[in-house]
Formats: structure tokens, sequence, C-alpha cells
């Protein structure tokens, strides 16, 4: 059976207190809605059609990359059940339509194709139990346990409010005979608004039973309408990723304290200390260590490599058994082979370093190429922005550059050669030989040091 999905998304969220549409907060690295789609591209759907209102227009734009989405625009925001019917024209009349929600990110596949195959041509929805249902829908069964209705709690009487059965949102049903549920739904209630909840009772009438399936995980129909939900989602994912990292072998010094905010693929025997973030797509090889507060953005790092405490890697390569920290900072552009030393207060930005280069302590290289067993002493800089331009420093391989040194691109420091502490170069160097440049050290007998005035 071909399956399409709507997307409800169109809601304000006033309780986030927030310019950004609710719907675009980031919940482990990317939006809410974005794990929803995600969620019902994961289900095979053969249409996703979202329904869209506040802020419709940034909501769009952050999915522009997604051509094959379908958007519908909610002008009044009516209810449920008026979203809903606003994008039936552009379901496919032959297909079951699943709603999912914008704003309940966590909803599992599995859990899904379980209230798919029970709605089997009838409707199914998706429901809950908790001690108590607060504002939301009661599911009200017969003496016999067959679902009758859905009553909102704002309609509820005291009785029903007591009823501990919620209904989730979720729902599956074929789209014919959804349409003419939809067309029938009044705005008789507290709200005056067209409840999708009353398609139940139009289904029941109509001699078709209901079924009710519940999540495997109570979390996964938990939904976001506060900052506070946000955090306590967001710790739930990070929860879950850290027992899957564990599950594959990856040691974590503490799963509470671990961020991952988009893909993080490890290889054998990786650790992990405390605090460490991972954003984008992060590969670690087999045997690294990451020290604690460390921040990873989009970067590869091959086997035996170590990075230690509160290094910033971002956009960068890092090559096998390297070390990298602590206070390091890898910039867009970084490339580190194989046995590169960047230590404490290093900043690489745009340069590729070979084999066995190091800079180890208090120095900035940028835009450079950096040769094999090149050692950069404290203090060395590389000014490759002339104020407009953006300029290459090369140094070949086994050169010395002494603390202190600034040199100035476009520059070749050639094959062995040794630069001396303090010099600022600014032309190219010939191979094999000490270059100093720097003024001449006098000593003054004669000089008096000030006196202090009374």
């Amino acid at each position: 059976m071909t399956l399409n999905v709507i997307v409800l998304a169109a809601g304000e969220g006033k309780r986030m207190h927030s310019n950004t549409p609710k719907v675009l907060h980031s919940l482990a690295g990317r939006s809410l809605l974005a794990h929803v789609i995600a969620t019902a591209r994961e289900l095979g759907a053969d249409r996703i059609v979202v329904v869209h209102g506040h802020q419709g227009a940034r909501v769009r734009a952050a999915f522009a990359d997604q051509g094959d989405l379908v958007w519908v625009e909610q002008g009044e925001l009516l209810g449920t059940g008026h979203a809903v019917q606003r994008a039936m024209p552009q379901v496919d009349p032959a297909a079951d339509v699943l709603v999912l929600y914008g704003d309940v990110p966590l909803i599992g596949a599995a859990s899904l194709r379980r209230l798919a195959q029970a709605a089997s041509g009838g409707l199914a929805i998706m429901s809950a139990i908790a001690e108590d249902a607060a504002n939301y829908g009661r599911i009200v069964r017969d003496a016999g346990g067959a679902i009758r209705r859905i009553v909102e709690a704002r309609d509820a009487t005291p009785a029903e409010r007591a009823i501990r059965e919620w209904y989730t949102g979720f729902l599956v049903a074929p789209a014919a005979r959804l349409s003419a549920w939809l067309a029938r739904v009044k705005d008789e209630n507290a709200q005056k608004e067209y409840y999708l909840t009353d398609v139940v009772a139009l289904a029941v009438a109509d001699g078709v039973a209901v079924q009710a399936v519940q999540p495997a995980r109570a979390w996964e129909v938990e939904g976001v309408n506060s900052r506070r939900e946000l955090a306590a989602l967001e710790r739930v994912r990070q929860r879950e990723i850290a027992d899957a990292l564990l599950e594959r072998g990856v040691g974590l010094a503490d799963p509470a304290r671990i961020d991952v905010r988009g893909a993080l693929a490890c290889g054998r025997d990786v650790s992990i200390d405390v605090n460490c973030v991972f954003e984008g797509e992060v590969r670690l090889g087999e045997r690294v260590r990451i020290g604690p507060n460390c921040v990873l953005r989009n970067v590869s790092v091959a086997d035996d490599t170590e990075i230690h405490a509160f290094s910033l890697l971002e956009d960068a390569a890092v090559g096998a058994r390297c070390r990298i920290g602590p206070y390091a900072r890898l910039r867009p552009g970084a490339e580190l082979a194989e046995e590169v030393h960047i230590g404490n207060f290093v900043e690489v930005k745009n340069s590729r370093l070979a084999p066995g280069a190091k800079a180890n302590h208090l120095a900035y290289v940028g835009d450079s190429d950096v040769g094999r067993r090149v050692n950069i002493g404290a203090g060395v800089i590389t000014c490759n922005y002339d104020g407009v331009n953006k300029h290459r420093t090369v140094i070949e391989d086994e050169c010395f550059i002494g603390s202190d040194a600034t040199l100035v691109a476009p520059l070749r420091i050639a094959r062995g050669s040794y630069i001396g502490a303090g010099s600022t170069i600014a032309k190219d160097t010939p191979p094999g030989q000490l270059t100093v440049s720097r003024a001449r050290q006098v000593s003054l007998p004669s000089w008096k040091p000030p006196k202090r005035k009374d």
C-alpha cells in the first residue's frame, strides 16, 4: 500500500519565547521538523506533505535542499482537523495517510510501522498511558473495551478527565475515508476549532473499528512546547546515542556527559572523556583517544591519534598517530598527515602538514604547506593576510623555525633551512642555511636608570 505522510508544522510555539519557529529549534544537531521528516523517509513514504503557518517562508527555506517535499499553508490556525483537511488535496487518494507532528521529534519508525499495520484499511490511532494525562485528549472506550471516541481535555467531564489513556495525535487511515470524515468535522467545542480527534467518533458511527497502538517507549510521543521540554528531550536523545555507542564498544567516561549533534562513527577501542561535543559528520579511527571538553565538528581522525583536553577541531582531517592539544585549534582546511604534533595554544587554518611536522606551543600556521619533520617553535606566526588577499607560505622538509619568528607570505622556506629566533622573514631562503633577520644587540655601559621623583 502506498503511504503518504502529512506533517503538521504550523504552530507558533509561544511558550518557547523565541523568534525562531518552534519546529526549527534544534535537538541533537538538527531541527525538530528535520527529525520528523527523516522518520517519514525511513518509513518509505511516497509523498510527504508539510503543513506550515507561522513564519512559513522561513520554515520552507530551511528545507530548500529537499525539493520533493510538498508544502501547504494553513493561513488560519483553526485546529488539527482543519490542518489535515488543507493537506488532503495533495495526497494520493489511493494511499494510506499517516499524520505526524513537527514538534514531536523522537517518534520511532518501528512504532509507526506497527500503527500502519494496525490500520489495515480502517483507522488506527496511537495512544499512551499516564497517571495524569494533563491536557491531552482522553480515549473513551465502551464496556467491552472498544474505542468509541476521543474527548479533548477542555471538553471532558470530571469522569473523562480521570481516564489514563490519552491520544498522542498520530493516526493512520485510507485517504478516501479520512477525507470523508474530515468533511463532517464541526467546530462545536470550547475552542471553536476543527479537531482531528473527532474523526474517531465518525469512523465508529460508520461501523469502522478503531485500533489503538502504543509506542515502544513512552518518550517517543513527547512533544516540545517549551524550552524545558526541549532540554528534557535533548537528554533523552543523547542518552540513546550514548547507549548505542557503548553497545558498539566505545569507551565513554560518563554517558551522561557527551553530546552528539550529528553523526559520530567510531572504530574499535575509541575512548571519549567527559563533556565532549561532536557536530556534523565526525569519524574516529581505531584506538583514538579524546580528552575532556573537546569539540569536533566535521572532522575525521585516523587511528591511534590523541586529542587532549579543551581542543577545538572543525572541518579538518587528522592522520594517524598524531597528538593534538591541549588547547589546540584546527580551523577549516587543516590537513594533518601521520605523526604530526599540534600543541597547546597552536592554531592551524587551511594548511597541510606533512608527516612528522611539529608545532608544539603558541603558534599560528595559516594558508601554509609544511613539509616533513619541520619543527615550528614557540611564538611563530605565518603572516598570510595583507589586508586584502591571503597568501601561502611553503616550508619545505626538515626545516627548523626558531621561536618568535614571523614569516611574511608569499614565502618559501627551502629544504633544511634554519630560521633564527626572533627573525622576520619576508624573502625566500636558500636550502640548508641559517637565515637571521633581526636588529643587532647593543649594550650601553654608560646608561643610567631613571631616578624616581620625590
